[in-house]
């Protein structure tokens, strides 16, 4: 199931135009488990990846997505720094940071970070963030913290190199992700640089389209774990076991889901690069933990929410039709490949928790909340 060269994964290009993505996916392959050097093919990438909203966004999806889909734990390496630097670049405060950068902006029960202004006027950050992915690894990032004097959740870009940084890393137990640790911390008197204003961070529409970008993410890598089953079948047959009924459904059904989800993505692309979805978007972040990335708010509804009711849409199209993948090739397939190879069971686990960032009903029930103010195209 690995021996193959690694192929792009197609959303709104045409097959010759996704032979560029070729050389980068093969450095991908040779990095993989190897996350310093993932972090340098993703500071490479970053000084050329288009940026959503620009005009390019389907051509972003598909290397995010090809990525994922040659190692999902690369993907969900290159996300945080490209989204990082469309963040940077969307405020207005350049598109080139110096080394590889994350995006925090999850919050957790009983943990806060301040941000509040010294006597010369300059934000300092004091507390504590949670979810950190490595965080210890990175140059820098764009989190978000509290700021007593307006009330707001506002973005700082930081440097994590600071002496007033300090990294846990919690034992982690999953085989899920293993080699992308994700703990908190902890911030003294940490100088930082505003980025965007007051909560600019949720109300812009690159939130909804970072969120997005996610999903392309995990689109890779259930177009991956597609390509395993459909390479399943195509060996058993040519070692003379034809695939029953069963197995030719099921993997029709694959094809039907992973061919109607990438054109809903080069839809929503299109839509994104004509300025249709560029309404301001959720208010604040997730308190659960489980969203560094541009994930559902805290539950209430947005003020103006074509940008993020189709997020909400996107990714939740998008996680179900990942889980169902996973669930009717794991039927055919059974327990071996699980088991006994280590790329299909590495794929399979990290994929399974990378998904978990999707909060389920509690995203259906904000969209259902937007629906039923008319925020709807049926």
């Amino acid at each position: 199931m690995s021996d193959t060269a690694p192929q792009p994964v197609r959303i709104s290009s045409e097959p010759v135009q996704l032979q560029a993505l070729e050389p980068v996916l093969e450095r991908v392959r040779a990095a993989v488990g190897d996350v310093p050097a993932l972090l340098a093919i993703s500071e490479d990438i970053g000084h050329t990846a288009p940026h959503p909203g620009e005009g390019s966004t389907g051509k972003l999806w598909e290397l995010l997505a090809s990525v994922t889909a040659v190692d999902v734990a690369a993907g969900r390496v290159l996300e945080p720094h490209l989204d990082a630097v469309a963040i940077l670049a969307q405020s207005g405060i350049g598109t080139n940071p110096e080394g590889a950068w994350g995006v925090f902006a999850a919050e957790g029960p009983g943990l806060k970070l301040e941000a509040k202004r010294d006597h010369a006027g300059n934000y300092l950050l004091n507390g504590s963030k949670p979810w950190c992915s490595l965080a210890s690894h990175l140059q820098g990032a764009v989190i978000t913290a509290h700021v007593p004097e307006d009330n707001s959740r506002t973005a700082f870009a930081v440097n994590l190199k600071d002496s007033g940084v300090s990294c846990e890393t919690p034992p982690w137990t999953s085989r899920g992700l293993r080699e992308i640790p994700s703990g908190t911390v902890h911030f003294d008197h940490v100088p930082a640089t505003p980025v965007g204003g007051a909560a600019w961070y949720f109300e812009r529409p690159g939130f909804a389209w970072g969120g997005m970008g996610v999903a392309a993410c995990w689109l890779g890598g259930a177009v991956a774990v597609a390509r395993d089953f459909r390479a399943a079948l195509a060996k058993a047959a040519e070692n003379g076991r034809e695939p029953d009924q069963i197995a030719l459904a099921s993997l029709g059904e694959v094809d039907r889901i992973i061919t109607s989800v990438a054109g809903y993505l080069a839809q929503t692309a299109e839509r994104i690069d004509a300025g249709e979805l560029s309404g301001s978007s959720a208010k604040s972040s997730s308190v659960d933990g489980s969203s560094v990335d541009g994930s559902s708010p805290d539950g209430s509804a947005p003020e103006s929410s074509s940008a993020w009711s189709e997020a909400l849409r996107v990714r939740g199209t998008v996680a179900a039709a990942v889980e169902r993948v996973q669930t009717v090739v794991t039927r055919n397939l059974g327990p071996g490949p699980l088991a006994f190879n280590e790329v299909y069971g590495k794929r399979m686990a990290d994929l399974s928790l990378y998904i978990r960032q999707h909060h389920a009903m509690r995203d259906d029930a904000q969209l259902g909340a937007l629906t039923l103010k008319g925020d709807r195209r049926w």
